[in-house]
């Protein structure tokens, strides 16, 4: 069975290559049979090997990538007790948005191309995922950057669907140096990029070093994770096919930072002001984004700043010491908000393509069952009592609680905040798309929604609603597996464990009748200055564009301009031309004239004959 493990990222990059081949060779509904097909058989094998990740978990060394003068990097595969579940997600989620993209991308002349980069995408998570070095763990990294980038700006003739796809992959660039960076310290200091073994040697690492890694990890899982400050790419990615958005905000690319802040745990709880700056970053960032969706009026933007929200929660778990809260959260995350952006796309085709919802409402009364599945995550999302979404949020909720302290107090209270804004808007949408008089424009055409984009959101609204008991003590389907990291690092007592799922069920309820009492059956508000601040995430585009894009594109120009023209170029064609003129001056000595040669050759001798009367009279 273990030599199966392979199999797990191999099988959606057989997938990829047989559609780079023969896809467009075969009948239209072929390449995404082929991807849905391999990404299901990669699940299959994920579930057939769960029962072997307890305890040590399995570990498969296929070759040695890089070797030199004592350092090794083998190319090995880690299914553990934190990394088969996520597989595991990874797959199942992810065969369940292949399904749905079928449908979607049906009509589409680029559907090869597209489901070429799906399958890459899954296999380059999969390494994020399964990697026993940080070495693969990059690999895996930069894969799922470059598929972002050309899913996001897949249709690329749209000139700012091809500048969204440019600007996630700039900013995660950014994230990604600093993880560079942390990777050849570990690597100089430790002699090793093994996980494991960073994490058994971590101890031995001096406080500031554990420090400045641990702000460098950060740094590299907020570019992925779209976390404060560089979180700004993540609403412009929504420029992509709605699968491309749900792959990227359930399965992959977003929850990548919070998986490795997850993975290096005891990397990071080694310097306490790391993880402190880990969680405060997660809590600030689950705010910031919960406001800015607050106030969107693309469908799928309130679902993206509500992915950057939740993923703050992640941070929030991560930087507390609470690992399996955080990655339970993440693997309910996964089911709801699949559910929820593939929702949203059967929406916009049944509005004709619009995205805006203040133009919908009324969709209950001809689509009652995409309602009540809309109505399934939106409950998850704003962690109505019993829903998956309740049990992971307050897991993390718990964690901060039981530190004690003002500060965590602080953080405690950020997430409570965090928790009634995001019911707020969770239901705000669900009252301006499906409740209400149909405000969409006459001129809209809806489309056919097929069923294979319906298919799967079945089993995601089941899952959303009842993955919680998944990790419930004594029983759960994961007990034995998340339970163990899940305990808080101080052990809290009944009373606030009762307490605060009291507070959080408030939290839902004052949440639904704010968004009830504004948003039932009233017409859009008008605009307000508040409301354009957070639309925009608080200008925080127009402030990297004045603080660092405009001053580096100035600096360019003078570089282009000044250093290059005038100084390198100058220095060169002035060179030339001082070349030019003494050969031009040399030319009209060697005329052929006997005279002039023999005038210098006296002149030479003189010249000569002078300076040894010199030498002898002065020695």
């Amino acid at each position: 069975m273990e030599a199966a493990l392979p199999l797990i990222p191999l099988l959606p990059l057989l997938g990829s290559a047989l559609i780079l081949l023969l896809g467009r060779r075969l009948p239209p509904a072929a390449p995404g049979l082929i991807a849905t097909a391999t990404v299901a058989a990669s699940a299959a094998v994920c579930l057939a090997l769960f029962p072997l990740s307890a305890g040590e978990g399995i570990r498969a060394r296929l070759f040695v990538w890089i070797a030199a003068e004592g350092f090794a990097a083998p190319f090995g595969l880690l299914f553990d007790p934190l990394s088969a579940p996520m597989a595991l997600m990874v797959t199942a989620v992810s065969a369940l948005i292949h399904l749905y993209a079928t449908g979607y991308m049906r009509e589409d002349p680029s559907r090869v191309r597209f489901f070429v980069l799906f399958n890459l995408f899954v296999f380059a998570m999969l390494l994020i995922v399964l990697a026993d070095n940080l070495a693969i763990l990059f690999v895996g990294w930069e894969g799922v950057g470059f598929c972002s980038y050309a899913l996001i700006g897949f249709w690329y003739r749209e000139p700012k669907n091809a500048a969204a796809g440019q600007k996630a992959f700039l900013v995660t660039r950014v994230g990604d140096v600093f993880l560079l960076i942390a990777m050849l310290w570990l690597a100089s200091d430790l002699g090793t990029l093994g996980i494991r073994e960073i994490n058994g040697a971590a101890p031995a690492l001096p406080p500031d070093t554990a420090t400045a890694i641990g702000v460098l990890l950060l740094l590299g899982a907020a570019g992925k994770s779209a976390q404060l400050p560089l979180m700004t790419w993540l609403p412009d990615a929504m420029a992509g096919p709605t699968p491309v958005s749900a792959l990227i905000h359930a399965a992959t690319m977003v929850t990548a930072g919070a998986y490795l802040l997850c993975r290096l745990n005891p990397l990071l709880l080694q310097s306490p002001a790391a993880a402190a700056a880990v969680a405060a970053i997660g809590a600030l960032t689950a705010l910031y984004a919960a406001l800015s969706a607050l106030f969107q009026r693309e469908i799928k933007r309130v679902l993206a700043y509500s992915t950057m929200s939740q993923v703050g929660y992640m941070l929030l778990g991560a930087g507390l010491g609470a690992v399996g809260a955080a990655l339970f959260h993440l693997i309910v995350h996964a089911f709801f908000k699949a559910l929820l952006f593939m929702a949203a796309g059967c929406v916009i085709h049944l509005f004709g393509g619009e995205n805006d919802i203040t133009r919908m409402g009324g969709l209950k009364k001809t689509k009652r069952a995409l309602f009540w599945l809309f109505v399934a995550g939106v409950l998850c999302l704003a962690g109505a009592p019993l829903t998956g979404g309740f049990f992971s949020k307050d897991a993390i909720l718990l964690a901060a609680l039981s530190r004690g302290g003002w500060f965590f107090a602080l953080l405690f209270g950020l997430g409570i905040a965090t928790a009634l804004l995001t019911a707020v808007y969770s239901f705000r949408l669900l009252y301006l798309v499906f409740l209400g008089e149909r405000r969409a424009s006459p001129d809209a055409h809806p489309h056919s929604v097929p069923r294979a984009m319906t298919v799967p959101l079945w089993p995601l609204a089941a899952l959303g609603l009842f993955g919680g008991l998944m990790n419930l003590p004594g029983g759960g389907l994961l007990d034995g597996w998340l339970l163990p990291l899940a305990a808080p690092p101080e052990p809290a007592s009944h009373a606030a464990e009762w307490a605060l799922a009291a507070a959080a069920a408030l939290m839902v309820l004052a949440g639904w009748a704010l968004a009830q009492r504004r948003y039932r059956g009233a017409a859009p508000a008008p605009e307000t200055g508040a409301a354009r601040a957070f639309r925009s995430g608080l200008f925080a585009d127009e402030l990297y564009q004045r603080a660092l894009v405009r001053p580096f594109k100035a600096f360019s120009r003078f570089c282009r301009r000044v250093v290059d023209g005038r100084v390198i170029d100058g220095g060169l064609e002035g060179g030339a031309r001082l070349l030019a003129s003494s050969g031009g001056w040399l030319s009209r000595l060697s005329n052929g004239s006997v005279s002039r040669y023999r005038l210098a050759l006296g002149l030479g001798l003189l010249g000569m004959l002078g300076w040894m009367m010199v030498s002898v009279l002065w020695p």
